[in-house]
Order: C-alpha cells, then sequence, then structure tokens
C-alpha cells in the first residue's frame, strides 16, 4: 500500500503543474467605416424604442421665482369646476340644437333666394379671347335685358392668375374690371358682374348682396375709375357688349352668412373642447364634421346654391380618410391633452381654422401658385417663400429631431422614401402634370405627427383644416392632370403670326376706308387666321388681308392675330395699336 505521506507529495506535484491556459478567442476587426456606422446608429435612435412623457400642462403653473412660490393650477381648477358639464347627455342636446341651428343657417344663406339668381364672383357676360365666336354671336343678346343677381361675400379676393389684355394693357392679380368711371357707371360687359357691383357700392366685401343690371349693347369709350378698395380699367373704344346698374332690385334675403356662421362654428368647437370634452375621437369626429360642412354651405361652396349631393358625395370618402387620420396619428397626440382642455384648445383649434380658411390665409399670401412668373411678377413673393421655405424646414427638423428621439426614424424613413420614389414616378409618366393638391399634401404629412408633443397638436389641426379646405371645396381631383387640363386661360405655347403691317410701312395717307392691314402666310401645320380688333373676334379664315372701311375712324383700334386649326385657334399676338392721328404701334413680343 502506498503510504499517506506518498499519496500527499503527489498531490501536492500535480499543483504544482502549470495549468493549460485557455485558448484565446480574436477579437473582432474594427468596423470598416467607423463613421458611418455611428451615423446610422445616430440615425436608428435608441434601441428598445422609447415613449415621449405627456406634456405637463403649462397653465398649471408651479414655480419659485426670486424665492417666491408660485402655485396657480389653472387647469386643474377649470377641470374641476366644469366636470359636472362633461356628463354625455349635454353633449347629445349640444349636438341636436347644433345641427338645427345649422340648417336654420344653411337655408337663411342659400335656399330662400331664387336659384337661377345666384352667380360667382368671376361671373361675366363676355369671356377671354375668341369664346364669344365671330361678332360675338354666342354672347347674344347684348342689349334690351336685366338681370337681377346675388354675389357672394368676398369677391374682392378674387383676381386673374393669368394675365388679361384689355386694350393694350394686361391685367393680372387683380379683378377684371373695366369702366364704370363715367356718370351712368358703364362697364364693358367682361367686367366680373360682382366686381364691377362692389365697385359701384351696391354689394358689401364681408356680406354680399343683390342687384340688377340692364345690358346697352355698344358703348364707346369707357373710362376707368376707383373706388371701395377697387380700380378698374379703361377701354377708349367700342365694345359690343355693355351695362349698367339699376337702382333697385326685386330680390330679397341677400345677404352672406359666412362670417356669423363661422363664429357660430368657433364657438361650438370651443365649447366642444374646454366645457363639453368628450371621448377623445369623438371630438375629433366632430371639429371635422363641423369643418367640412362650414367649408361645403358657407366658406367656398362649389357652386351657389351648395350643391348638397355633391358635399355627400364627397363626405363619405373623407370621413374613411378621418379616419385614417385618428389611426395614423392623432389618437397619439390629441388624448395627452384630456388634463389640459384649455391649452388643447389653443394648440389644435387656432391652426385647424387657419386650415380651414385657406381662402382667406395662405391663399391671400403674393404666392398661391409656384411658378416662375408668379415668384418674379407678385410684390413680396420672394419674401413670402422663403418665409414658407424656413417654417417648413424648422417643422421637418423638428419631427425628425422627435422620431430618431423615440426610435422611430428608420420606419419613417423607409414608408417617405418608398412615397416619394413612387411620387417620382408619377411625375415622370410622359402626358401628365403631378399636382400636389391641398387634401393630398395633408394626408402626405399627417402620419409624421403622431407624437405626444405641442407642435404635433399644432401640426395636426392646420393639416386637418387644410385637408377639409382641398377636399371639400375642391373635391378629390386627380393629382395627375394633363397640361391642358392645368393649363386653364393661359397661354398655350403655340406659334405666333406677324403682322407684316407695321409701323415703317402703314401709309397715313390713304383714306381710313381703304385701309387694310396684312400678315404673313400659313405656316403648314395650321390652317387659318383668327383676327380680334378691340378684343372681338371680326375674322376668321384662311385671307392675308383685312379691310378697315367698317371701324370708326375716330377712335383707337387694337389687333391681336392668332393662327387656327380645325376650328380652334391658338396663342394671339400681344396687341398692334392704330391711333386715330394715322399711328401704328407694332406689338410687342409673346402671347396675349
Amino acid at each position: 500500500m502506498p503510504s499517506i505521506a506518498s499519496h500527499d507529495s503527489k498531490h501536492n506535484l500535480i499543483q504544482m503543474l502549470p495549468l493549460p491556459s485557455p485558448p484565446q478567442l480574436a477579437s473582432p476587426p474594427p468596423p470598416r467605416y467607423p463613421r458611418i456606422r455611428r451615423l446610422l446608429l445616430y440615425i436608428r435612435g435608441p434601441r428598445p424604442k422609447i415613449s415621449l412623457s405627456d406634456p405637463v400642462p403649462l397653465l398649471d403653473i408651479d414655480t419659485t421665482i426670486r424665492g417666491r412660490h408660485i402655485h396657480l393650477p389653472i387647469e386643474s381648477t377649470f377641470l374641476r369646476y366644469t366636470r359636472p358639464l362633461t356628463r354625455p347627455w349635454l353633449f347629445v342636446v349640444l349636438v341636436a340644437a347644433y345641427i338645427v341651428s345649422f340648417t336654420f343657417f344653411s337655408r337663411a344663406q342659400s335656399f330662400l333666394t331664387p336659384a337661377s339668381s345666384f352667380i360667382g364672383c368671376s361671373a361675366t357676360y363676355w369671356p377671354s379671347l375668341d369664346s364669344c365666336g365671330l361678332d360675338g354671336i354666342l354672347c347674344r343678346p347684348f342689349d334690351n335685358e336685366t338681370f337681377d343677381f346675388r354675389c357672394p361675400a368676398q369677391c374682392d379676393n378674387l383676381i386673374l392668375q393669368n394675365p388679361r389684355t384689355v386694350g393694350n394693357e394686361q391685367v393680372v392679380f387683380k379683378p377684371l374690371i373695366v369702366g364704370g368711371g363715367d356718370p351712368d357707371h358703364t362697364y364693358r360687359g367682361d367686367s366680373f358682374i360682382c366686381g364691377a357691383a362692389l365697385q359701384a357700392g351696391l354689394i358689401s366685401k364681408s356680406k354680399g348682396g343683390c342687384a340688377s343690371l340692364e345690358l346697352i349693347g355698344n358703348f364707346t369709350d369707357f373710362l376707368p375709375a376707383s373706388a371701395n378698395g377697387l380700380t378698374s380699367l379703361g377701354f377708349p373704344t367700342v365694345f359690343p357688349l355693355s351695362f349698367r346698374f339699376l337702382p333697385t332690385t326685386s330680390l330679397t334675403h341677400c345677404t352672406d352668412y359666412r362670417n356669423p356662421a363661422l363664429a357660430f362654428n368657433i364657438l361650438v368647437t370651443l365649447v366642444l373642447f374646454t366645457l363639453l370634452r368628450p371621448k377623445p375621437i369623438i371630438l375629433f369626429w366632430s371639429i371635422f364634421c363641423i369643418g367640412f360642412w362650414h367649408i361645403s354651405l358657407f366658406s367656398q361652396p362649389q357652386s351657389s346654391p351648395p350643391p348638397i349631393s355633391t358635399s355627400f358625395g364627397i363626405f363619405l370618402p373623407a370621413l374613411f380618410i378621418a379616419y385614417a387620420f385618428w389611426r395614423l396619428a392623432i389618437r397619439f397626440t390629441l388624448p395627452v391633452f384630456t388634463k389640459a382642455p384649455l391649452e388643447a384648445a389653443i394648440w389644435y383649434l387656432t391652426p385647424f381654422w387657419v386650415g380651414v380658411l385657406t381662402n382667406l390665409t395662405t391663399d391671400r399670401l403674393p404666392l398661391s401658385r409656384l411658378t416662375a412668373s408668379d415668384i418674379n411678377k407678385r410684390s413680396g413673393a420672394i419674401v413670402v417663400l422663403l418665409v414658407i421655405v424656413a417654417i417648413i424646414f424648422a417643422a421637418a427638423v423638428n419631427q425628425v429631431r422627435v422620431m430618431r428621439k423615440t426610435g422611430w426614424l428608420p420606419r419613417y424613413l423607409a414608408w417617405y422614401v418608398a412615397g416619394g420614389l413612387v411620387t417620382l414616378v408619377l411625375a415622370l409618366l410622359p402626358g401628365m402634370q403631378l399636382r400636389i393638391h391641398h387634401y393630398f399634401l395633408a394626408m402626405v404629412l399627417m402620419p409624421g405627427t403622431a407624437f405626444p408633443t405641442r407642435a404635433c397638436a399644432v401640426f395636426q389641426g392646420y393639416l386637418t383644416g387644410l385637408f377639409l379646405n382641398g377636399a371639400a371645396a375642391f373635391g378629390f381631383d386627380p393629382i395627375l392632370q394633363t397640361a391642358t387640363e392645368l393649363r386653364q386661360d393661359a397661354p398655350l405655347g403655340s406659334a405666333l403670326p406677324m403682322f407684316l403691317t407695321n409701323a415703317s410701312n402703314y401709309n397715313v395717307l390713304i383714306p381710313f376706308v381703304n385701309q387694310t392691314i396684312a400678315w404673313a402666310p400659313l405656316p403648314a401645320d395650321w390652317d387659318g387666321f383668327a383676327l380680334l380688333v378691340d378684343d372681338v373676334e371680326r375674322y376668321v379664315g384662311s385671307a392675308l388681308t383685312f379691310s378697315l372701311a367698317a371701324f370708326n375712324a375716330s377712335v383707337p383700334h387694337f389687333f391681336r392675330l392668332a393662327y387656327t386649326s380645325d376650328g380652334e385657334a391658338g396663342d394671339f399676338t400681344m396687341p398692334a395699336v392704330l391711333w386715330p392721328n394715322g399711328t401704328w404701334f407694332d406689338p410687342l413680343p409673346g402671347p396675349s
């Protein structure tokens, strides 16, 4: 048997032997692009994602200033004293009372005056260029007719977006009113009827009104006038259709109630937010419906009287989009202001009504269209554009900051990049042009506001109002439209004919009755000419000369020429002018 001593020595010997070291694991290689990796990790944000805390009510003041503790719980006190008003039956009573009141408002607004008497702010007897046909035959009768009409409010806001030529002048970014400066206040037939009535003092800017006019046919020398904030153009020659206003009208119930209706609806939404305080989803649906029907029936009806069937046709799909707004964004923001109703009313309702009244707020800025001509021609357009870009940039930076802070930025970037690529593909479709409408812009931006912040509350209020303004006032117009649909009355960009008669070869010694004007022959792509004399189409055909024998030699005359193809005229030239003393002025370059 081995002794105990020998066993202990062997054990000690084993302990003294060095143990094999564990295998060394290879360290991971350093990232190849550390800066890019850090950037991607920064963009990704925290993992796991975090939720922002609900904002603390600003009006519950609890602070210390210069050693003095100030405790002023405005929101909490307001909640406590108004809690009895939040009972559901009071909300039901308000809804019933609102529907009845709004119905009476709508009836007084649109359905007590004959439907045939309603006209829009741009209504006129004589459309532009050659729309009335040869010698204006399509716009007859020229005289011996009266018309009782009703104009809406705010017609002073309607302006020409594209230049309109009157004689040798062009008018743009203002209402088209010609004449009115003579003792009888005679207006040319293509004047905006409501604009002329407003200048004549027969209707109100804020309340609209009714008036009556009579057509008096030919009139010579329309004099300009300035009255009631509107200035008209003069026209020193003959026009076949003119009108004057009568001193009285037989129409009644002529007041436009859009401003009282606006005050009423703002008050109702304020009561909903601050006093009744229904559940957030009910509150959102309530203000959505109120905004939609205010636009459809009062602030921007698609026609007068409002087409109720058309509005209901838009209302149903708008409700589906409203539900998407709630699911994607508003349910994450509106409920966090439950304990701050006064603050919520400020953050939501103020921008909401600004968006609903886009026709009176942002549309009145000197930048209604993002075109080079508008930006260059309208005073202040560049400054307004810079301010808008700065505001949008600041809002976008803030939202990106919030998304990254919560860890949601990659998902939003993926969705918006994908949407941007789809939009780019649509914009490149041949023959189509992309047009970003109000409602579409709101639908695109709304998902990016799904965070419990005050800025998101402001954005959601404005985007909801903007969506309603686009959908209720204009319908769901397609985002892809043809150039013809977008052009409206702007120039076509077609070739322009050339007058051969000019300042150097017009012979003043030839009697006026024997004078003719001439132009260059037709190019291959056209089959005729259309000639406007004094803004009235006086010739259509393929001849190369036109006699002036039928015109009055004692007044100036204005000539504009266009090519025609299959009866459709291209762009007209700028006017050549023949003055009574025989002086001929050549037309300026470009279309009119």
